[in-house]
């Protein structure tokens, strides 16, 4: 299996290792593995983190999107792609001096089989108004506000919606966004003794921020062209989308969405079962537009568009 790698990206301060020790802590059962990219002869981020993770790499002295061409973040990736038992993730904290649509752009253009792009988390300290946000906001598919608690209005919020309109975006304090937003917690057997971190989890980040999710189920074959624009066009506050979809004519998927990056995978069986992750969604417009993919016949070329996502 594919481990997907989710990059976490934003300015000094607005809370990357906190989100980052946060899911380390409270993934239960989730195997975590970290790329950790950090300025300065002593990696300060990734001594905050080593105590916890399952697996990690390390780019000292050196930016990430500097080094993607020489190949060593695909090498440092691949490792920990090949790591036994497999990760159930792989996370990339930029330094805060990161540019995230080279740090995207760095991740998405590596090609090996072991792992794919996940999407781009935009950390956003709430107290900052003169936070640069214009090009961060338009490649991250979700964006993190944090410390609202500290936060009086200074027009970030309002910012960020006027740039993007759709965005997902979450309120948070100490970077407490619930795990199963952005990871599929495994199935796993109890563990006989639990490990120190699990324990320290009881003690700790039981307040996560809400997210809402939206189940669709059909019998019918679903209309390949509305429902890739309906995906295109995303609906507001939509993050994450998972399931099997059903186009007919043996043309079923394995679907994974994460903010615009589409993944699809032929598989066998029958029927559509998609469920789709994010906050402030229009639950009744989703659904009424799943609805219509559903009702509405397809042409015969309805599936050209469907093969560039195919994997």
């Amino acid at each position: 299996m594919s481990v997907p790698v989710l990059a976490v990206a934003g300015f000094l301060g607005a809370g990357k290792t906190t989100l980052l020790n946060h899911l380390l802590r409270n993934g239960r059962g989730a195997r975590i593995g970290v790329l950790v990219n950090d300025f300065g002869s002593v990696n300060i981020d990734a001594m905050l983190v080593a105590g916890q993770v399952d697996a990690m790499a390390s780019l000292s002295n050196g930016c990430i999107c500097c080094v993607a061409e020489d190949g060593e973040v695909a090498e440092m990736l691949g490792r920990l792609a090949a790591v036994k038992p497999s990760l159930d993730l792989i996370v990339v904290e930029a330094s805060g001096v990161a540019e995230p649509s080279a740090l995207a752009r760095s991740l998405i253009t590596v090609d090996d089989k072991r792992f794919h792009y996940a999407g781009l988390i935009l950390m956003v300290d709430a107290t900052n108004p003169a936070a640069e946000l214009d090009h961060a906001v338009r490649v991250a598919d979700l964006v993190v506000l944090n410390k609202v608690d500290e936060a009086v209005d200074t027009g970030v919020e309002t910012r960020i919606h006027e740039l993007v309109p759709q965005i997902p975006l979450l309120h948070t304090n100490f970077a407490r966004v619930d795990p199963a937003l952005l990871i599929d917690i495994p199935e796993r057997a109890p563990q006989a003794q639990m490990s120190l971190d699990e324990l320290l989890a009881d003690d700790h980040d039981h307040e996560h921020v809400a997210y809402q999710s939206v189940d669709f189920a059909t019998e019918e074959t679903v209309n390949p062209r509305l429902f890739l624009e309906l995906l295109r066009n995303r609906p507001e506050g939509l993050y994450r989308a998972k399931g099997f979809v059903d186009f007919g004519q043996s043309h079923r998927y394995l679907l994974q969405l994460v903010g615009t990056s589409l993944r699809l995978q032929k598989v066998r069986g029958a029927g559509t079962q998609l469920v789709f992750i994010g906050a402030g969604m229009d639950d009744d417009a989703l659904m009424a537009a799943l609805e219509r993919c559903a009702r509405e016949p397809a042409d015969e070329n309805a599936m050209l568009g469907v093969h560039k996502y195919v994997v």
